[in-house]
């Protein structure tokens, strides 16, 4: 499941593998209505009413993971989004543009190294482009297709890729200027919850992270594992940084949670212990990162949780993710 350093043994695979297979087992849940928020196919959030029938429920603007890439999808996390509306939320279910095989390179970046297999990682600029869209057309949306949500009370939330995007959607006020994504103020969010998210990009890299998911997403070298200290591979040399791209070192800088700090939005990240896939360090260099810019991030760490409990609703992880949206969103 994964490529970073000090592999796992056969026993964390097998878990990693068991937690895959219950969270994926669960049948995709339709949604009670679907809206475009643009034109492209894949610019589509599905609706979830809180099943309840409550009024003034908050709102969850849940976005996907799967690295980025195209096999993964939002129908794998609808039965979260029927989770929360079961929990008396209203729910936004986000698609967006992944990479897929269509790409062979990034536009301005290198090709796949011999290494690489399956899809590319992202779409750049696409899958930011939709994700800020989304983000801006969600209280009109939310409001048209689902009259008894608060769009006062948005919180954003995200699964690993998606806890990436979440966490970059929440500071787009502190991209820096020029950005096409910049927002002149912070946006209207009650904050944000990442689920086991790549949230520390040299962090992640330095790990390996899903098979160089990264730096695929920012035009580098597909695949690429660095050496030696990974605080260094954002910040130094772009000769050797992130494949060897300026480019991708350019894009870090407009795409990293993990160098947009502060937000003063309210944020809450919970990640397994025994998390392969996206390992926990990745989590807390992002808290550490928050720290350091004068903002207290909340890590909340589950012993005996690996990376997919936190969608599976069957699992007991999902009850403290609904807990923790909880209580940023009443």
């Amino acid at each position: 499941m994964t490529d970073f350093p000090g592999s796992p043994d056969s026993a964390a695979r097998e878990r990693d593998a068991a937690e895959s297979a219950s969270a994926f087992a669960h049948p995709a849940v339709a949604p009670d209505r679907t809206a475009a928020y643009g034109d492209h196919p894949d610019q589509v959030v599905d609706f979830y009413a809180p099943r309840d029938g409550r009024t003034g429920a908050p709102l969850v603007v849940l976005l996907h993971g799967g690295a980025w890439r195209s096999p993964y999808d939002r129908a794998h996390v609808s039965p979260l989004a029927d989770f929360l509306a079961r929990r008396g939320f209203a729910v936004a279910n986000v698609e967006y543009r992944r990479g897929g095989d269509d790409i062979p390179r990034q536009r301005a970046g290198a090709e796949p190294g011999a290494g690489s297999t399956g899809p590319v990682a992202g779409r750049w600029p696409e899958t930011f482009d939709d994700v800020a869209a989304a983000l801006d057309a969600m209280p009109a949306l939310a409001s048209r297709e689902l009259p008894g949500a608060d769009v006062r009370r948005i919180v954003v939330s995200g699964h690993s890729a998606g806890g990436h995007l979440a966490l970059w959607a929440a500071a787009r006020h502190v991209l820096p200027e020029g950005s096409p994504w910049r927002l002149p103020a912070p946006p209207s969010l009650r904050g944000v919850v990442a689920l086991a998210p790549i949230a520390d990009f040299a962090t992640a890299v330095g790990l390996g992270v899903c098979g160089g998911a990264v730096t695929q997403l920012l035009g580098g070298e597909a695949g690429a594992v660095l050496g030696g200290e990974a605080g260094s591979v954002l910040g130094g040399d772009a000769g050797s940084a992130l494949g060897g791209e300026a480019v991708a070192v350019e894009r870090a800088a407009h795409a990293d949670p993990g160098v947009l700090l502060p937000t003063g939005i309210a944020t809450a990240i919970v990640h397994g212990v025994e998390d392969i896939v996206v390992p926990p360090a990745v989590s807390e260099a992002y808290v550490d990162a928050a720290a350091r810019s004068g903002e207290t991030v909340g890590l909340t760490l589950l012993g005996g949780v690996g990376h997919f409990p936190l969608i599976d609703p069957s699992a007991d992880a999902c009850a403290v993710v609904a807990e923790e949206l909880a209580q940023l969103a009443w």
